[in-house]
C-alpha cells in the first residue's frame, strides 16, 4: 500500500500522508516514502512552485510507528543511525531536511496530531499552517529518546532554548495556540489543508526566480554574519533585476493583469 500521494498541479505538488488509518504513524516503509517524494521534487522544481504536505484522516502524522522499534531494537543502532547517507544527515533525520532543501517554499498543512517524527516533519517546511486543536509535541522522551530527525538543527531558529527544553524534557503536548504563541506555528485555521492550498496559489502566482532567491536569501539569513547577509542581498537583487521573469512582473503590473510565467 502507498504511503504518500504526489500530485502536481498549476505549478503546486501536494505530498499526502496516506497511511490515515494509522494516523499516518511513520515505518519504515513510510519513511522511505516521505524521501522519495521529497527527492521527486527537489529533482523536478523547474514546473513547480509550492509544496504543500498534509496527511489524509484524523491527523498530520503521529509519530514514529511503536511497532517500528521491534525493528530498530534489533539492528546496530550506531550502524543504522551514524552514517551520513545524505550529506551531513542520515536517513531518518533527510526524512525532515530534504523539505528544506527544496528550491521553493513549502507549507504543511498540521491537523489533529504532529507528534515525534511529525512534528519533526512540520518543522522541515517553510510555513506551518494548524487547525486550533492540534496537539504538538516533541514525543521522544516518552520513549527514552531524544528527537533525531534534524529538530534540533532547526527549531532553535524558530523559538527560545526555554521553550525547546521544556517540549523536549517533558514530551507533553501542546496546543496549537500556545504553539504559535512560541513561534512554532505560523498560522492557524479552520480548515488548514484549504488555507496551505491557497496560500501555495497565492507564492506561485509570484516571480519563480524571485521567490527562489528569497528562499536562499532567508536560508542564508538565518545563520549569516551581516557582512554575508548584506553581500547576499545585493547577489541576488542583480541577478533578479531585468531578468524575463522581473520584467513580465513589471509589464504585468503596468498593464493591469495577472503575471504569466509560462
Amino acid at each position: 500500500m502507498a504511503r504518500v500521494d504526489v500530485t502536481i498541479e498549476n505549478h503546486i505538488a501536494r505530498v499526502t500522508l496516506t497511511r490515515g488509518d494509522k494516523m499516518n504513524a511513520v515505518d519504515p516503509d513510510m519513511a522511505q516514502a516521505i524521501i522519495a517524494a521529497g527527492e521527486q521534487i527537489l529533482a523536478s522544481t523547474d514546473d513547480i512552485r509550492a509544496v504543500v504536505i498534509c496527511g489524509e484522516g484524523r491527523a498530520f502524522c503521529a509519530g514514529l510507528d511503536v511497532a517500528s522499534f521491534a525493528t530498530l531494537a534489533g539492528e546496530d543502532p550506531v550502524a543504522r543511525i551514524m552514517p551520513r547517507t545524505f550529506g551531513p544527515s542520515n536517513d531518518f533525520q533527510h526524512l525532515v531536511m530534504v523539505w528544506r532543501k527544496i528550491e521553493v517554499p513549502v507549507i504543511a498543512a498540521v491537523h489533529g496530531v504532529a507528534f515525534g517524527a511529525g512534528f519533526q516533519l512540520a518543522l522541515g517546511a517553510d510555513i506551518r499552517i494548524c487547525h486550533p486543536d492540534t496537539q504538538l509535541a516533541i514525543m521522544e522522551m516518552k520513549w527514552g529518546l531524544v528527537p533525531d530527525m534534524g529538530g534540533m538543527a532547526i527549531l532553535p531558529h524558530l523559538t527560545r532554548t526555554d521553550v525547546i527544553r521544556r517540549m523536549t524534557y517533558t514530551a507533553e503536548p501542546v496546543g496549537a495556540q500556545q504553539a504559535f504563541d512560541w513561534g512554532l506555528v505560523t498560522e492557524l485555521n479552520d480548515t488548514p489543508a484549504e488555507a496551505a492550498m491557497a496560500l501555495a496559489t497565492t507564492i506561485a502566482s509570484k516571480s519563480p526566480s524571485a521567490i527562489r532567491a528569497a528562499k536562499r536569501l532567508i536560508t542564508v539569513a538565518e545563520t549569516a554574519d551581516e557582512t554575508l547577509a548584506l553581500h547576499e542581498e545585493s547577489r541576488e537583487q542583480a541577478a533578479l533585476i531585468g531578468g524575463k521573469d522581473q520584467l513580465e512582473v513589471i509589464a504585468a503590473n503596468m498593464q493591469g493583469r495577472a503575471p504569466d510565467f509560462g
